[in-house]
């Protein structure tokens, strides 16, 4: 069966029509929807679970009053239609900003959240950002139903940690669903076809409604936001995806004190050469570069673009150009491996950046741009 992808948001407005069923809800194709693309699994890390982790009613009872259901008015569902999106999010701080998934508020005239005590406030946007599907949200209320969640390394989450989602599957409050991290290092995109990189996958049940809401671990810490899942009924089917607390933690900062985000760019496109082709190339293992953008940060710095290709078992690969190998000290094998190390700065930053060129390896360094 070919596989949908679906967002996790629930949009009410795809039962205005009067159909009926948990599968017409929020189903992403095309266009600006978010999508999910499964890379290969990453080796697993040193774990954040502690030998002495909460028991999940523990995790629940600490967490839930911090945890919101977001109902956006005026938001479009992903079939393009107004109506009212409602997803989960949660409290990050004493001044009232609540975090939730950019696509849950997209469009919105009007945003509502309901605290776990059933009390329901009005919010306005702080800011949001596409590329990583993150927004945030100020809330006035009482600094008493302010119960702000911490939030965990999400680089330290390994395959197998114990993992509990909260949020509001089909509109059901205050849900706890329970699972394991099935795999880390995972690329989605974000609503504007952006690569979201090291996604945690889990097999914790989220359905439409836990969009924006906390992916937990053992100690009721936030390792990431509840953005998507991949189903090919309809439903959950054990497939969900997170936005790492990183990514999330970073965003958050700069929508807090800007309401916008500044993305580092490098300003190159980029061909993963595998250690398969590599040597038939004469090249190694690493990230050859296509194309570079004129008076972008490559550019600047030197970088060289392929000029020829080369069919090795039938795949085209580019060759007579500058193949990325490393990363501020960091070995870079793959186009995501490097995506993730140049979001993991600011633009104005200068990486260094170990290239080979003509048989050599050499270093440049490049002062990132913005998008």
């Amino acid at each position: 069966m070919r596989r949908a992808l679906l967002a996790a948001a629930l949009a009410a407005a795809a039962l205005l029509g009067g159909a009926a069923g948990a599968g017409l809800f929020a189903l992403t194709g095309g266009g600006g929807g978010a999508t999910t693309t499964v890379r290969e699994l990453v080796a697993p890390r040193s774990s954040t679970a502690s030998t002495a982790g909460l028991a999940l009613g523990q995790i629940y009872a600490r967490a839930v009053p911090g945890v919101v259901e977001v109902a956006a008015t005026g938001a479009s569902d992903p079939f393009g239609r107004a109506g009212e999106s409602q997803g989960s999010g949660f409290v990050v701080d004493a001044k009232g900003h609540v975090v939730t998934n950019q696509h849950v508020v997209d469009g919105a005239d009007s945003i509502r959240v309901t605290f776990a005590s059933g009390s329901t406030y009005r919010a306005s946007l702080v800011g949001a950002d596409a590329a990583t599907d993150v927004a945030v949200l100020d809330v006035r209320a009482p600094a008493a139903a302010l119960r702000p969640l911490a939030f965990a390394d999400s680089s330290r989450v390994a395959v197998g940690d114990p993992v509990a989602a909260i949020g509001a599957p089909f509109g059901l409050e205050s849900t706890l669903t329970s699972g394991i991290v099935s795999a880390t290092g995972r690329e989605i995109a974000g609503p504007d076809g952006t690569p979201i990189e090291n996604a945690i996958q889990t097999d914790a049940a989220v359905n439409h409604g836990n969009s924006g809401g906390p992916l937990l671990e053992q100690r009721g810490k936030v390792i990431g936001i509840v953005s998507q899942i991949e189903s090919g009924s309809g439903g959950s089917d054990g497939v969900g995806f997170a936005v790492p607390s990183n990514t999330v933690k970073r965003v958050v900062a700069q929508l807090i004190a800007s309401g916008g985000v500044r993305h580092a760019r490098l300003g190159v496109q980029v061909q993963t050469i595998p250690a398969s082709a590599a040597r038939s190339l004469g090249v190694p293992a690493g990230v050859a570069v296509t194309s570079v953008e004129p008076g972008g940060a490559a550019d600047a710095a030197g970088l060289e673009a392929s000029t020829n290709a080369l069919d090795v078992d039938g795949v085209s690969y580019p060759t007579g150009g500058d193949v990325i190998v490393g990363v501020d000290g960091t070995r870079v094998r793959t186009a995501q491996e490097l995506r993730a190390a140049i979001a993991a700065h600011r633009p104005g930053d200068t990486v260094v950046l170990r290239v080979a060129r003509d048989g050599e390896t050499r270093t440049l360094r490049a002062a990132l741009g913005s998008d």
